[in-house]
């Protein structure tokens, strides 16, 4: 059980061995989003701009200037906030920087709304040149940033990151390609994220409960997205149902009925936060009052095939 946000702690230090190009710049929150750790051994190339997310927009905006790639983090909620500063300094202008967002879902429990990045996808999606990726574990996530680190990259990447440690298993991960992670024939789960484990949990009570075959596919990339692969599960299973820890709104929900009006218009069944704000509360019981623990997800599929 680790957490996706530990990637970047154990990651990007090591990552600046081999690329002296890189810097860190961090407001305020660089132990909470892990980002310190690359302060701590390269305090000459990290930067603590303070309570000040747009002012280190700007300033990641100049530095990339100049061939350096820098990484920025925040929590997701305040640095999408920032979606204006963003928008003018970082993506009208095309520049390569990697935005890191964490405590991100309903995963962050007591927290509350405020802190909850529960809206970062649909905002950032938005932006014409980001890219946003939303690994499903640390070993994922630590695949997601080696390559951001090893890329030579031309637009902005958004990198959605979680507190709360979630189940960790070896994933492949190759930018805007999906992974099906289970087979099936009849059901396709597509989740994204650090739900993943519940999705996967699920898949065996619908099974256990019907008889059916329950397929679930993984998107780390969530723009661009995997076309072919939703095209893929919608013409090779007859009930699509998406997953998310993230308003349904914008989300990974919208994205793939998108996909499927452009190229293979099937019913889909979206299952995260439907257009509401949660409570404070332990992860647990909000995923279980908000229908996203494997029995609340396996519960919905269940309820719309029968």
């Amino acid at each position: 059980m680790k957490a996706t946000r530990d990637a970047v702690n154990d990651i990007l230090p090591q990552a600046g061995e081999k690329h002296s190009n890189i810097v860190a710049l961090d407001a305020d929150l660089g132990g909470a989003t892990k980002i310190k750790a690359f302060g701590q051994k390269y305090p000459d190339r990290y930067f603590q701009v303070g309570i000040a997310e747009a002012n280190m927009i700007s300033i990641a905006s100049g530095m990339s200037e100049y061939g350096l790639k820098v990484f920025l983090a925040s929590f997701s909620a305040f640095l999408t906030g920032r979606y204006d500063i963003i928008r003018c300094s970082i993506c009208y202008p095309n520049q390569p920087v990697v935005l890191v967002g964490s405590h991100v879902g309903m995963a962050i429990g007591k927290d509350g709304v405020t802190q909850m990045g529960l809206e970062d996808v649909s905002i950032m999606r938005a932006l014409p040149n980001m890219n946003i990726l939303n690994p499903c574990n640390y070993t994922q996530a630590c695949k997601v940033i080696e390559y951001l680190c090893d890329t030579e990259l031309t637009q902005p990447h958004y990198l959605r990151i979680g507190r709360t440690p979630v189940e960790d298993f070896d994933i492949d991960f190759e930018f805007n390609k999906g992974v099906i992670v289970r087979p099936g024939k009849d059901v396709t789960l597509f989740s994204t994220g650090c739900i993943l484990s519940d999705v996967l949990e699920a898949s065996y009570i619908i099974e256990r409960n019907t008889n059916l075959s329950v397929r679930v596919v993984d998107f780390s990339t969530l723009k661009p997205i995997d076309k072919k692969l939703i095209y893929k599960c919608a013409t090779e299973t007859d009930h699509l149902f998406t997953v998310e820890d993230h308003s349904i709104v914008g989300g990974l929900g919208s994205i793939v009925s998108e996909v499927l009006c452009e190229t293979y218009p099937a019913k889909l069944h979206r299952i995260g936060l439907n257009d509401q704000f949660p409570e404070s509360g332990p992860p647990a019981d909000l995923y279980s009052k908000y229908g996203l623990n494997a029995e609340g997800i396996a519960n919905s599929v269940c309820s719309n095939i029968s």
